[in-house]
């Protein structure tokens, strides 16, 4: 089996609960849900399904640089919204950031943690 190793990094939101911002397992990094809390004051400042997706990335991108990948080795992804008509929006920031086009489920669902629009999760190489 092999060594598992948490990730780490201020520069994206501390996890709210009892979980890490990532495993890397091999050579494999499994994110956990990020929603679009600002790191700097740990609030959720942004409005609007485009500009809470744009916060998600970052904390994505910050995740997956201190795990050792980036948004290019992504080779899946879950995506949690809380109204499907924010689809199309979400897909232009979206893709933006996963360029190599990683398999992804994306759902509707009830609630998000602080009544956020959208949390995403991502599974990439290291």
């Amino acid at each position: 089996m092999s060594e598992l190793k948490t990730v780490a990094t201020e520069k994206a939101p501390a996890a709210i609960g009892p979980y890490s911002q990532a495993i890397v397992c091999g050579d494999m990094v499994f994110t956990s849900g990020q929603i679009p809390i600002n790191p700097a004051s740990g609030n959720v400042e942004a409005i609007g399904i485009e500009a809470q997706a744009e916060q998600v990335m970052k904390n994505l991108g910050e995740v997956l640089k201190a795990a050792g990948s980036s948004f290019e080795k992504a080779v899946k992804t879950t995506c949690f919204l809380a109204d499907m008509s924010d689809f199309a929006a979400f897909n232009g920031v979206y893709a933006k950031y996963f360029t190599t086009k990683p398999a992804r489920s994306c759902v509707a669902v009830k609630t998000l943690p602080k009544n956020v629009l959208v949390e995403v999760e991502v599974i990439a190489t290291l």
